[in-house]
């Protein structure tokens, strides 16, 4: 059951005007801060922007930069990653890649213009260097050679033949003496 309360009004008045004395009109909020409300937010604003920049500051400092890579680390990795392709190759553009890749090596180890020189004229000034030990000119001697007979005389290259210029080239690169010198 729903009861309603209707306004009781006393017969005589008295009480009526005595309540209406008790009650004041509400006050305004009373502003108890001594920092005016456009500095809070001002100083927000330039916290935030302060914090903001020292977070951009910290991500773009400058990383240590790492150590550049060797022409040996270099060659190494770019061997690693034509090795994959050995069975896939046509074994006349293997061989031109992997000769490419022990040439920049040693142009770039040596400071000799293999690059620029045909392997006839490179051997010729091999012979003269000191920079090599004889097992090595020969390991280049042999390598150059095979590239030459892949490229230039369009020998029939099987995949075993790109595997062994892969080896000479890595061990080149390794500074591995070749397996004749090592037996002897």
């Amino acid at each position: 059951m729903m009861s309603i309360l209707l306004p009781v009004h006393c017969p005589c008045g008295s009480h009526l005007g005595l309540a209406q004395q008790n009650f004041h009109e509400i006050a305004p909020p009373v502003d108890y801060s001594f920092v005016p409300t456009w500095a809070i937010f001002l100083g927000s604003f330039v916290g935030l922007c302060v914090i903001g920049l020292i977070v951009w500051l910290f991500k773009r400092r400058k990383k240590p930069a790492l150590p550049p890579k060797t022409p040996r680390e270099i060659a190494l990795e770019e061997l690693d990653v034509i090795a994959n392709e050995i069975e896939t190759a046509n074994p006349y553009q293997f061989s031109i890649r992997v000769s490419d890749i022990l040439r920049r090596y040693v142009t770039h180890h040596y400071g000799l213009p293999l690059t620029r020189q045909t392997s006839i004229e490179f051997l010729t000034a091999l012979a003269k260097s000191k920079s090599f030990s004889t097992n090595e000119k020969s390991l280049l001697e042999d390598f150059l050679n095979r590239c030459d007979l892949i490229k230039f005389a369009r020998y029939e290259a099987t995949s075993a033949d790109s595997r062994l210029l892969l080896e000479e080239a890595t061990r080149f690169v390794k500074g591995e003496q070749t397996t004749a010198a090592v037996a002897a």
